[in-house]
């Protein structure tokens, strides 16, 4: 009965986990608007929980509902590889996420595609290396303490063995977390310098600081769900590797294992309720022609590198002094007062006819 419940809360997971990653991808793949570098990180992300929802709980699943693991050790080999793989690859891609998101919003640099690709690429090779090293000899995949699915061999006391543990906590769990903490640390102080200056800036880039913290909101809750999901699993190897195991009971372990299967599931559904855009192409995916959702956006950012400059302020009467313009630059939050009117910031760049003066705002 026990098992039928856990094949059965295994196949719901499976689902969801499917069904919203699958969701985002087609909603990436279908409105332009959702290809911009960050987001690029979110759709690897969900293909990430998508291929753990498919293949990292086969196996498992399959095994609940014949009462007990059935593979051979070449099934079991698979079976740890790509819980593992895939695994490393949310974690990284989070951490990369983390990164990006402090570039954007403490250095005020915006990435563009060719970065995002090749983080991207990055991430699925160190994943590929710490999830393929078992299979070249530096530790194993065993059956794991419920008997269901396959993990490292987290009880070894041989060197081989026991070094792999420590690296691999050192590698795919204190140096990712050391890292996201710092970014979003220096996101939260930097956000926070900001508020001291809010009344010296336009109302377009008040907008546009409010779209960044909103962003950088959401990337570290989904890392915020996702340690949350995985720290009973985390916590109960931890126990085994320091000699603990025999605390560590198979049903304490089929529940760490489903916690942890179940951060699939979260992180479409923080897309649509914090994610604008998202919940925009959804309502449009959905055919709800709601007269807000066929609004152009007001507070997007550029896909590309930079945005175009645009005016902000234009006013003036007749009589009065030399026209102002003032115009700004998304990626770097510059601001550029001029007094002739046709003067552009490359103009300015290559004229000196014009006086022209600069006014750099960077978070403090």
């Amino acid at each position: 009965r026990a098992l039928s419940l856990t094949a059965l809360l295994l196949g719901c997971l499976a689902l969801l986990g499917v069904g919203g990653n699958l969701l985002v991808l087609l909603l990436y793949s279908k409105f332009p608007r959702l290809r911009t570098p960050t987001h690029l990180f979110l759709v690897n992300l969900s293909l990430g929980d998508l291929l753990v929802s498919l293949f990292g709980v086969t196996f498992t699943f399959a095994s609940c509902l014949r009462n007990g693991w059935v593979w051979d050790a070449v099934g079991c080999a698979w079976d740890g590889f790509s819980g593992s793989l895939f695994g490393f690859v949310s974690i990284t891609t989070l951490t990369v996420l983390a990164y990006e998101r402090y570039i954007r919003v403490v250095h005020a640099r915006v990435i563009n595609f060719s970065w995002a690709w090749r983080a991207i690429t990055y991430i699925w090779l160190y994943s590929l290396a710490w999830a393929g090293a078992p299979l070249l000899g530096w530790n194993r995949y065993i059956l794991d303490i419920h008997g269901l699915g396959c993990t490292v061999d987290w009880r070894s006391k041989d060197a081989n063995d026991s070094s792999f543990v420590l690296f691999l906590f050192l590698g795919c769990l204190v140096v990712p977390v050391g890292i996201i903490a710092h970014c979003y640390g220096h996101i939260l102080y930097s956000v926070r310098m900001l508020r001291c200056v809010e009344d010296l800036q336009t109302i377009q880039v008040i907008k546009m600081l409010r779209y960044e913290k909103k962003v950088a909101k959401m990337c570290f809750l989904m890392a915020f769900v996702f340690l949350t999901c995985w720290m009973p699993y985390i916590v109960t190897r931890f126990l085994v590797v320091n000699g603990y195991g025999h605390l560590v009971t198979p049903t304490v372990s089929i529940v760490s294992y489903l916690f942890a299967k179940s951060s699939t599931v979260y992180n479409p559904v923080i897309y649509i309720f914090m994610n604008r855009k998202f919940r925009r192409s959804l309502l449009q995916l959905l055919c709800f022609r709601l007269l807000r959702c066929q609004r152009p956006a007001k507070n997007l950012p550029a896909a590309e590198s930079e945005m175009h400059i645009r005016p902000i302020v234009m006013s003036q009467k007749d009589g009065d002094r030399p026209k102002k313009k003032v115009t700004f630059n998304s990626s770097s939050i510059i601001f550029i007062i001029t007094s002739d009117e046709s003067l552009s910031v490359e103009d300015s760049d290559r004229s000196s006819a014009s006086k022209v003066d600069v006014i750099q705002v960077r978070p403090l």
